[in-house]
């Protein structure tokens, strides 16, 4: 059973989703908050495994509560937005949320992907992830030498492009998850990007 908290400060949406989310016997909401504060303090106290967050609402928005609750905790970020504007994208992933979709998909759209993301996926909707490719487009032209790079980094980075997570690519490489998570790092701070969808376009684009 998937545990998991809804933040919303729309009474309506917030309502429908515990209702629709609820239909479904592989999850269980387990509360409904109007903003990203309660939300942070109930995880905090609390064992859930995905945290659905709108973006903006008041006291805490999603895009802070997100930052707060990867920092702190082990809990995975959704965000489910009416809005796709870049600032809240590029924001949202890189402070750590593992889903960014939008509240215009169908019922089980929501569903699997909050499915996808408890099996240790990224999600990122694909109007939502054009958006965030064309303003990366604009930002990043410089081409990098693939000798910057170590032959195990290009291999993540390639991983990485293909759509895996970070276990998956542990498996697939026969390293360790924290191994994985520190070559990450490494090919971030070659880069200068923030998180690893931006890998994955910086790739896709041929300027590795």
């Amino acid at each position: 059973m998937i545990k998991l908290i809804i933040a919303d400060d729309d009474l309506l949406i917030r309502e429908s989703l515990k209702i629709i989310l609820s239909a479904d016997k592989e999850l269980d909401v387990l509360e409904a908050f109007e903003n990203g504060k309660e939300a942070v303090n109930y995880i905090l106290t609390n064992n859930v495994d995905i945290a659905l967050l709108d973006v903006r609402m008041p006291v805490l928005n999603g895009v802070e509560a997100t930052k707060e609750i990867t920092e702190r905790t082990n809990t995975k970020v959704v965000i489910l937005t009416t809005f796709d504007e870049d600032e809240y994208i590029d924001n949202a992933l890189k402070f750590g949320a593992k889903g960014y979709i939008l509240k215009n998909n169908a019922p089980n759209e929501i569903i699997n992907t909050i499915k996808m993301v408890h099996k240790g996926n990224s999600v990122i909707q694909d109007n939502v992830l054009e958006r965030l490719k064309c303003n990366f487009q604009n930002k990043n032209e410089i081409k990098l030498d693939k000798e910057l790079f170590t032959q195990r980094e290009i291999e993540i980075i390639k991983l990485i492009s293909q759509g895996l997570s970070n276990k998956e690519i542990s498996s697939n490489l026969y390293i360790t998850e924290g191994t994985v998570k520190n070559y990450i790092s490494s090919i971030l701070n070659k880069t200068g990007l923030q998180h690893r969808t931006q890998i994955a376009i910086y790739y896709l684009k041929g300027n590795l």
